[in-house]
């Protein structure tokens, strides 16, 4: 116990230190392709207890990395919304269906604002379900097709292919009615520290967003940029990918993809960032 405390103090003095060299979130604008403004800082939802109000993560990064983000030809996020776009029309499974076979084509707008609302409380499945599981559940159910993994390739380009279709709508997640006690097992699970480092995800992103991590800026978690294209890793990342990342940094073991933990955590970070716009595919360190 006492190396853990002690572990966990050095960290919170080298975040204090780094802190204090830093500065704030940017004041930028973030208009992508010279016509879709998004919004990246708004007033807090009413449930949010200690932050008045709510930033993108977009807001913490570098000139060079914001920039990527304005234009889809400088995206490489936008290879993965290729990608599914091709995806989107073809016929597979059982059912010899297509996704587009019951959702139309992209060109009629069908898809916009799905992205914004998940996760949401499914009433058939009498549980809150993510995009991923929804996803899933038609290419098993009406394609009669294998589930993607819930983090695979495949996966992840269609969620930034809906993120891509809601880019601008507003994140309105629904955290009252049935879907509340898995909004409160999300909070729980944020304010809970974990690990041999003893951190929460408020540790971080509530109580020293705009501080410096080592060579990373810390900020406020959001993940209405998700999927989110990594300049560190190379690759699109979704939402669980990230949490696992999160939890293996404070030294715990992690929940897997998909998991009721963190789908309940999804819901509750998700709910945090109601009032942005969905943004992804984004760019990020």
């Amino acid at each position: 116990m006492k190396f853990k405390a002690m572990t966990a103090l050095s960290l919170t003095l080298a975040v204090a230190a780094a802190g204090s060299a830093n500065a704030d979130p940017v004041e930028d604008e973030l208009i992508v392709n010279g016509e879709t403004e998004i919004v990246t800082k708004t007033a807090a939802p009413a449930h949010m207890e200690n932050i008045d109000e709510v930033m993108s993560g977009w807001l913490f990064r570098e000139n060079d990395t914001r920039d990527m983000q304005r234009d889809d030809f400088d995206n490489p996020g936008m290879l993965a919304v290729e990608a599914a776009m091709e995806t989107w029309d073809e016929v597979e499974g059982t059912a010899g269906k297509a996704c587009s076979d019951c959702h139309g084509t992209l060109d009629d707008d069908q898809m916009v604002g799905i992205r914004a609302v998940y996760p949401k409380w499914n009433e058939n499945a009498g549980e809150v379900w993510t995009l991923e599981m929804a996803i899933n559940s038609c290419r098993t159910e009406q394609m009669g097709a294998e589930a993607w993994g819930y983090t695979g390739t495949e996966m992840t380009n269609m969620s930034a292919l809906m993120s891509y279709a809601s880019r601008g709508v507003p994140v309105n997640v629904a955290i009252d009615g049935p879907a509340q006690p898995t909004w409160e097992q999300g909070k729980e699970l944020y304010y809970t520290r974990t690990g041999q480092l003893e951190l929460s995800c408020a540790n971080c992103h509530e109580d020293n967003y705009g501080n410096m991590i080592r060579a990373d800026h810390l900020s406020q978690g959001q993940i209405n940029a998700f999927p989110a294209y990594r300049l560190k890793n190379a690759k699109l990342n979704s939402v669980h990918d990230r949490f696992k990342g999160c939890v293996r940094d404070t030294r715990a073991e992690t929940y897997s993809p998909g998991s009721p933990e963190f789908v309940a955590l999804e819901l509750y970070v998700a709910s945090r960032g109601n009032g942005l716009s969905v943004e992804g595919p984004s760019v990020r360190n």
